[in-house]
C-alpha cells in the first residue's frame, strides 16, 4: 500500500473511532463502515498504535479506541505514524536536511486536527 494510500486509510480510521472516543470499535466493525478489508484495517491499527494515537485491547471485548482527543491528534500526527520512510535518501550530506523537511511538513500539517476533519465529515453528509 502506498504512503498516501496508508495515510488516507489511517485517517479514516480516526474519523470513525472519533465518531465516539469511549467505545472500542473492531476491525471489522470499522471495516464495514468504510467497506474496506478488515486486515487493511487492522493493519492500519498497527501503525497507528505504534504512533501512539489509539489504544488497542485483545479478546472478547476487544478493539481499538481513540488514545487522545480528536483535538489532540493532527494530521501531521497520522502522517508521522502512517508515512514510513518518506523522502528517505542514501546521500549522508541531504540526510539532515530531509529530516528537517519531513519535520517541517509535520509541522504544517498538525496545525489541522482529527476534530476538524470529522466536522468537515458531518457537514459533508
Amino acid at each position: 500500500m502506498a504512503q498516501s494510500e496508508r495515510f488516507q486509510l489511517g485517517l479514516r480510521v480516526l474519523a470513525v473511532l472519533a465518531e465516539d472516543p469511549e467505545s472500542m470499535k473492531t476491525s471489522a466493525e470499522i471495516a464495514e463502515t468504510l467497506k474496506e478489508s478488515a486486515v487493511m484495517v487492522r493493519r492500519a491499527f498497527l501503525l497507528l498504535h505504534k504512533g501512539g494515537l489509539i489504544e488497542q485491547r485483545k479478546g472478547p471485548n476487544g478493539g481499538a479506541k481513540l488514545k487522545l482527543i480528536p483535538k489532540q491528534i493532527g494530521l501531521g500526527d497520522i502522517f508521522a505514524a502512517t508515512s514510513g520512510d518518506w523522502l528517505a535518501v542514501e546521500d549522508k550530506v541531504l540526510v539532515g536536511q530531509m529530516k528537517k523537511v519531513r519535520q517541517d511538513a509535520v509541522d504544517a500539517m498538525n496545525e489541522h486536527s482529527l476534530a476538524g476533519v470529522v466536522k468537515r465529515l458531518k457537514k459533508g453528509k
